[in-house]
């Protein structure tokens, strides 16, 4: 969070969460010591966890522990794992037939992150699967497709916490994605491989991208859509349709 200021109550209330985290049970003195907050201080985070009913008393001896309410909080994290591994068959047969690597991302904090890829089992890839790293919202083409199908609202709070005014020639290029159903990758400069991404779609909330990675001297923009713009459209909504059939 460099440059951006930080608010301390919800500081310290994580940091009691996470001292919390690391036992069964945990006393005052310990929590004390494990996050240097004044013992009156953590007295009033306590009883507003405890309020909020994701910790609890329980005794004087053993102090505070977690209520499984904190589950609700890795809700997120979760449906990740759910959507890997809805997608990973339907990923490894689109490679296995058209050996090309696939790339599926969520939004997380401000960019695309990479949550599972085929490049292992693509003989024409030319990079590693890149798990967890993060793709520009504004260039890359997962972060494009993302923004371009999302609800109004939600790309309004994207591009305000990315600090970024959605101006005429993005309002176009955006509109020119949901036409096409795909987008591509606008480099800053020139690259070697290139990505065109489709949105993997429950009604109108986006649940992931998927995108093809290829270099520029094999195949142009054009060919790449004619060739497999509606076979990852396809494949997009297969995944979806498992997603939201078995949601746990």
């Amino acid at each position: 969070m460099a440059g951006q200021a930080v608010i301390e109550p919800i500081q310290r209330a994580f940091l009691v969460l996470e001292a919390l985290n690391r036992r069964r049970s945990t006393t005052l003195t310990i929590l004390a010591a494990e996050t240097s907050l004044p013992r009156p201080t953590l007295v009033r985070l306590l009883h507003t966890l405890i309020a909020l009913g994701y910790a609890s008393r329980v005794s004087r001896e053993a102090g505070y522990r977690l209520t499984d309410r904190v589950l609700a909080l890795a809700g997120g994290v979760r449906f990740i794992d759910h959507l890997v591994d809805a997608a990973i068959p339907h990923m490894s047969r689109f490679t296995a037939e058209h050996r090309w690597p696939l790339y599926l991302a969520t939004l997380s904090a401000g960019a695309m992150t990479i949550r599972y890829s085929t490049a292992p089992q693509s003989p024409m890839s030319f990079e590693t699967a890149g798990f967890n790293r993060r793709s520009p919202l504004l260039i890359g083409a997962l972060g494009r497709a993302w923004l371009a199908f999302c609800p109004d609202d939600e790309r309004r709070a994207i591009l305000r916490g990315a600090g970024v005014r959605q101006g005429p020639a993005l309002t176009a290029a955006l509109q020119t994605i949901r036409r096409a159903g795909w987008a591509f990758t606008v480099p800053p400069r020139p690259t070697r491989l290139h990505g065109m991404a489709v949105p993997i779609l429950d009604k109108d909330r986006v649940l992931g991208c998927i995108s093809i990675r290829f270099p520029r001297s094999a195949m142009s923009e054009e060919e790449v859509a004619q060739r497999y713009g509606r076979r990852l459209q396809a494949l997009a909504r297969t995944i979806a349709v498992d997603v939201i059939r078995s949601p746990d």
